[in-house]
């Protein structure tokens, strides 16, 4: 009698699946980070009147948006619609989405009395995700899910700084000055993260990635000391679980490596680092993941191609390559633009 098929069997020789385990693949498979809405029309429609945060919660939405550019663009993967704080927002933490601002906290974490605020996060209070996930899957079929959640860094970065910030230096100061209370945070961060990511795992999602977006803003010595442990908590966390884990951050040329061996089996690159040179500071048994500059999608198609190709010959001879650009999705980029990409790379590197 064989076993029931899972969602993540369904997926299992996906080329996206296939090509962050470093396996041969049909073509080169490409999904862009903040394909789900932004650029969209049809999701800025579905979105009018509710806030981000609600929007959120709302699985029916959630499952729309996700499957919007699976249907306009004909990408090779999903990736769950949300946001880096939703599980922050779950424990209760006092937090909005500002439009053009970004994630705003209420009452900075600054002293160790604050960390009362992260109490654990459970299944039950993000049972929207398992809901929603649970409508996408099915949906999806053979298309693998990526789940997602913000590294322990950058979500420290929000609730210490209070918002965005250029310099962190609420953050870094933290992290210089009293280095066992920072420690405290990352690890509490870290521990609720991995639930949100077996939450998103175990209801059926086929992949999942750890964005470290603000990495970028540290000196490797930094990370590896103060950040990396609590990533890699995160990362063994999950890795019973046997599907890939993807790490990526912004400006983190220097810490590709490490970013690494904190325990990815894909490591996102940005556009600043070609994907050969990447795969040289990463070294071996890795996939990349990447890395089109999004701004050159508003440049001619002509421009778009020839940028393209540098990227796909700079990935020729890695062990396993998904495309992506080297950041998310801008919000005034043409949807057109990103649906001839994907056609553009699949008829380039059909085996």
């Amino acid at each position: 009698m064989s076993a029931p098929e899972t969602p993540q069997s369904a997926a299992y020789d996906s080329a996206f699946l296939k090509a962050c385990r470093r396996e041969p693949v049909p073509h080169t498979p490409v999904w862009f980070m903040r394909q789900a809405g932004r650029s969209l029309p049809e999701y800025r429609k579905v979105r009018e009147g509710i806030p981000m945060l609600e929007s959120c919660m709302r699985p029916e939405l959630v499952t729309e948006i996700t499957l919007q550019p699976v249907r306009r663009h004909n990408v090779d993967a999903a990736i769950y619609y949300s946001d880096i704080v939703v599980p922050l927002k779950a424990i209760g933490i006092d937090l909005d989405i500002r439009p053009g601002v970004g994630p705003v906290v209420e009452n900075p974490i600054r002293t160790r009395a604050d960390l009362a605020q992260l109490r654990d996060l459970t299944p039950e209070d993000v049972s929207y995700v398992t809901e929603a996930i649970g409508l996408l899957t099915r949906e999806l079929g053979p298309t693998p899910l990526i789940g997602f959640a913000g590294a322990p860094f950058t979500l420290a970065s929000y609730l210490v700084e209070g918002g965005p910030s250029r310099t962190y230096e609420n953050a870094k100061a933290m992290m210089y000055g009293d280095p066992q209370l920072w420690a405290d945070l990352l690890d509490r961060l870290a521990e609720i993260t991995a639930v949100f990511l077996k939450v998103q795992i175990e209801a059926g999602a086929s992949a999942v990635q750890l964005f470290d977006s603000w990495a970028g803003a540290l000196a490797p010595v930094d990370y590896r000391r103060s950040v990396m442990p609590a990533s890699a908590k995160v990362f063994e966390a999950v890795e019973g679980y046997g599907v890939p884990r993807i790490h990526f951050g912004v400006g983190c040329g220097e810490l590709l490596k490490d970013m690494g061996e904190a325990g990815a089996d894909v490591v996102g690159v940005d556009w600043r680092v070609p994907l050969d040179e990447a795969a040289r500071r990463v070294g071996p048994g890795k996939a990349l993941q990447g890395n089109l500059d999004p701004t050159v999608l508003f440049s001619s198609t002509e421009a778009v191609e020839a940028k393209t190709r540098e990227v796909l010959d700079s990935a020729e001879g890695l062990e396993g390559h998904v495309f992506n650009l080297g950041h998310g999705v801008m919000p005034s980029t043409d949807p057109d633009a990103l649906t001839r990409l994907v056609e553009y790379v699949h008829t380039q590197t059909t085996r």
